[in-house]
């Protein structure tokens, strides 16, 4: 039995597409949160946050991470998540925790690049270089005490991927 495998990090880090990636290479099944709660609530992130607020979406963002919470799974989750004490303890009791870490330019390029308009309200409300500078700030802490492995997610999908299989070849040999 395998331990399910959360992938945490800003958004533009790369966590579905290097979860797509690693859940292939590791015959695990692929699960995106953000994509989980908007086919279940049938509504996007920006609709339930103006109906419910971040609270009521921090809410169904944890009943979403439990949900999909499973052996042999990759998850991606969406950058929020580790606002909450309760997903950080949750996520490191019963998985591994990879922060796809990435600095603030490569975060904004990529963000600027594949625009997802509707999908993610902003939290700022200021250009993206300055709300991720500003959200980086204020999250990088809560990634780095939930995570049990730090990667650079600035280089490609695949050395990402790589490097994770690495960190968890590591795990199981000590």
């Amino acid at each position: 039995m395998t331990l399910p495998i959360f992938l945490i990090g800003a958004r533009g880090c790369g966590k579905t597409t290097v979860g797509r990636t690693l859940a292939l290479a590791q015959g695990c099944q692929f699960i995106d949160t953000d994509y989980w709660l908007q086919e279940n609530a049938q509504q996007t992130i920006a609709e339930i946050v103006e109906q419910e607020g971040w609270d009521g979406f921090r809410a169904r963002e944890t009943a979403a991470l439990e949900a999909v919470s499973a052996p042999s799974r990759v998850v991606a989750t969406g950058g929020g998540i580790i606002l909450r004490e309760y997903n950080r303890r949750f996520m490191r009791e019963h998985g591994v925790v990879i922060y796809l870490c990435a600095p603030v330019n490569v975060l904004a390029d990529r963000l600027e690049a594949f625009p997802q308009e509707g999908q993610r309200p902003t939290l700022t409300g200021k250009p993206i270089s300055e709300e991720v500078s500003e959200v980086l700030a204020q999250r990088d802490a809560l990634y780095r005490e939930a995570a049990h492995y730090v990667v650079d997610a600035a280089q490609s999908p695949d050395k990402v991927v790589s490097d994770i299989e690495a960190a968890l070849q590591l795990a199981r040999a000590s």
